[in-house]
């Protein structure tokens, strides 16, 4: 398991567990072939894949949840979360296939971390690329005020990608001075302020700088620090495990099936918990805990005001 998992193929796996000049003999059936491997690999890999998808997650007191998708091919969506506890240790939580990003897939997803014990009544935020089906299906599992982070670094991408290079620079600005802002209400304010002097000439992209705005500036009305705010403000938690999950497949050329994918992204994403170190604001998380059920008690008393600032 760990050889294929540092990128042995199967093809070489024979080379790296005995030396090929040496005098160790490799008869037929002592499980070095390419065809043995792979089969070995494919049994380990899916009952990793069982344990690890169907593991209680009651005990676990999950602050953060953070919701990514990884695409494979044309036709295949996996969508996976991973959990911030309350001392910053991260855990890789569940993983299901769909054939897009769509509420169907998402929903599914929650509803395996439902159904393993991730309780819905308890406030957490949720971190997300900034798909609508994402904050839909969020909200239908975890209720209308759930906290919903949506990744500026995705926004800001988005937003570049849609505007000529020229103004590109001015751009980034002001979004970069709006995300530092400790007043919400004044990084809402620049943030109109530039869709506004884009509108006359790049409508469609106003609109989408507009679009989500209170679920982009959610951890400045949670008035977390400063450092804090910029580890929870993007989905690079889960970022970093999609980079070590692709660097564990880049040897597959061609993906045959979903079970295919999902026993190997399961893979991936148990080699990534090795490597996962405690969020760097960890200490602060003291103060999102506070925030987050101050939050919810205002948004139970006066939900209507909620749904108001969402609309």
């Amino acid at each position: 398991m760990n050889l294929m998992l540092i990128n042995v193929s199967t093809r070489r796996f024979g080379r790296a567990v005995r030396l090929p000049e040496g005098d160790v003999p490799a008869p037929p059936g002592s499980g070095g072939s390419k065809s043995a491997a792979s089969r070995r690999f494919v049994a380990l890999s899916a009952a990793r894949l069982a344990d690890s998808m169907a593991a209680d997650l009651s005990a676990l007191d999950l602050l953060v949840v953070q919701i990514d998708g990884l695409h494979l091919g044309d036709d295949l969506v996996l969508v996976a979360a991973i959990g911030v506890d309350g001392e910053g240790n991260k855990h890789p939580l569940a993983l299901v296939e769909g054939a897009t990003e769509n509420a169907a897939t998402v929903q599914a997803l929650l509803d395996n971390l439902v159904s393993r014990g991730l309780d819905p009544t308890v406030p957490r935020l949720f971190i997300a690329d900034g798909a609508k089906a994402l904050s839909k299906a969020i909200r239908r599992t975890f209720g209308s005020a759930a906290a919903i982070q949506r990744c500026q670094i995705h926004k800001a991408r988005n937003i570049m990608e849609r505007l000529p290079k020229q103004h590109h620079a001015a751009t980034r600005r002001v979004l970069r001075q709006a995300w530092e802002l400790d007043d919400a209400d004044k990084a809402e304010k620049l943030i109109r302020n530039l869709a506004r002097r884009l509108d006359q000439q790049w409508p469609g992209v106003a609109a989408s700088i507009l679009e989500g705005l209170d679920e982009i500036l959610t951890v400045v009305r949670l008035k977390l620090p400063k450092d804090l705010r910029r580890s929870l403000a993007c989905t690079n938690i889960a970022e970093n495990m999609m980079g070590t999950i692709r660097r564990v497949t880049r040897n597959v050329k061609r993906w045959r099936d979903a079970g295919m994918a999902l026993r190997w992204v399961a893979a991936g994403m148990i080699e990534a918990n090795k490597g996962f170190r405690r969020l760097k604001a960890h200490k602060q998380l003291s103060v999102l805990r506070a925030a987050l059920q101050a939050r919810h008690n205002r948004m139970t008393i006066n939900p209507v005001a909620h749904v108001r600032r969402a609309a």
